[in-house]
């Protein structure tokens, strides 16, 4: 059904919301203000043309953007954008209850991503690589993409030509693509087991265009130069495919807030620690216990602190945090806690440090929402939030990231 409609806000995922008397439609592409006309369905609708645009509409610097799922937002001005960001943030955490001081959003530069996930697929007329359509398990084949560092753009390209030679399945793959300090890391998964003879294609491929790594299904195929990155005085070599910070400077912005609130703490918990983002940087002035459930992340930190100089002791743990979280007894030990869970957060680990006295506490999460049901435990718990800075390193997504800082009082014998 055609029709029109006023957008009065955005949505949780970048929509438009007009408000109808049937209940909220979304509309993707639509700004607050605007009168927009539509194909509705239900309560969503196809954005036909802008009747009346609104003065936060902005020209989207990417080709593909409504065709690519990738981004939601490049038609939004940066200020509206990044106080919509903070936004999330605060609603997430008023929906809690919680009052606590938000800062502005710390901002993503265009061109600074240096991960990347593409899909891949190998069609009649050659293979496709990009990113999937919204809502939708077609693959939009890319030719620029301006949230990404210039060399992963340049080496389009290469990465559809090498994903055709690793590529033993019709069905569409995963092309996990980070930037490191010696070159390009390729890690492929679900593309099948290649034969010997797409091995050798693909090694000579990669020694010859310079890449650091290439990984299929977490096996290396070959390894020219180990694809290391500097979490601060120490270099680490993530395992293949491993979770990175997207962006190195949202990464250095959360690292400054966490270090600067732990900094006097002599003994750090990182829990969920990864490859050591955060450890190896504490460890410049704390000791500090690093847990984890991902055993080569746990290895790939371990090498990093023991080539690295100048750093306090960092021991690791493998451990099943959901299952299994920090006792109260255990945390007790310690004189300052991060953690940086999944999206999932951390409910039963934050209701042990909430019975805790472990004075201060960084909490670290890329979803507002399970922040903030984790901050409610610890509020309840006695701690108090001292800030809360939202990060925004995917850019013209709905996605934000969130550093809080929060203390606890002594408690009087």
């Amino acid at each position: 059904m055609n029709g029109r409609l006023v957008i009065s806000r955005l949505g949780a995922q970048g929509d438009g919301v007009a408000d109808t008397p049937e209940g909220p439609v979304f509309v993707p592409y639509a700004l607050p203000g605007e009168t927009v006309t539509v194909a509705r369905e239900r309560n969503r609708a196809v954005l036909l043309s802008v009747v009346q645009p609104s003065d936060l509409r902005a020209v989207p610097p990417c080709r593909h953007f409504t065709e690519c799922g990738g981004c939601a937002l490049q038609h939004l001005c940066p200020s509206a954008y990044l106080a919509w960001k903070r936004e999330r943030v605060v609603d997430a955490l008023a929906a809690r209850r919680i009052e606590a001081p938000v800062g502005e959003t710390v901002a993503c530069e265009p061109a600074s991503r240096r991960r990347a996930v593409f899909s891949a697929r190998r069609g009649d007329r050659g293979v496709i690589l990009g990113y999937n359509r919204a809502l939708s398990h077609d693959i939009v084949d890319i030719a620029e993409c301006p949230i990404l560092v210039p060399a992963i753009v340049a080496a389009l390209p290469l990465l559809r030509h090498l994903a055709g030679i690793v590529a033993a399945t019709r069905d569409s793959f995963h092309l996990t693509v980070t930037q490191t300090d010696s070159g390009l890391d390729v890690a492929a998964e679900g593309s099948g087991t290649p034969s010997e003879a797409a091995r050798r294609a693909a090694a000579d491929l990669v020694v010859r265009e310079g890449l650091a790594r290439l990984s299929v299904d977490g096996e290396i195929i070959v390894e020219p130069v180990r694809p290391a990155v500097t979490f601060g005085p120490a270099s680490v070599v993530p395992p293949p495919g491993a979770f990175l910070q997207a962006v190195a400077s949202a990464e250095e912005a959360m690292a400054r807030l966490v270090s600067g609130h732990l900094g006097k703490a002599k003994r750090i918990a990182d829990l969920f620690s990864g490859s050591g983002t955060f450890a190896l940087r504490l460890a410049a002035r704390s000791e500090v216990h690093a847990i984890e459930t991902d055993a080569a992340a746990l290895s790939a930190l371990d090498r990093g602190f023991r080539f690295a100089s100048g750093l306090r002791q960092v021991s690791t743990e493998r451990r099943d945090l959901f299952r299994r979280p920090l006792t109260l007894k255990e945390l007790n030990l310690y004189d300052g806690i991060i953690f940086d869970p999944p999206r999932a957060g951390a409910e039963d680990q934050a209701k042990q440090i909430a019975r805790s006295d472990v004075p201060r506490v960084a909490a670290v999460s890329c979803n507002p929402v399970t922040l903030a049901r984790d901050l409610a435990v610890l509020v309840d718990g006695g701690y108090r939030i001292v800030s809360v800075t939202p990060v925004d390193q995917f850019l013209w997504s709905p996605h934000v990231e969130a550093v809080a800082l929060l203390e606890k009082p002594k408690r009087r014998r």
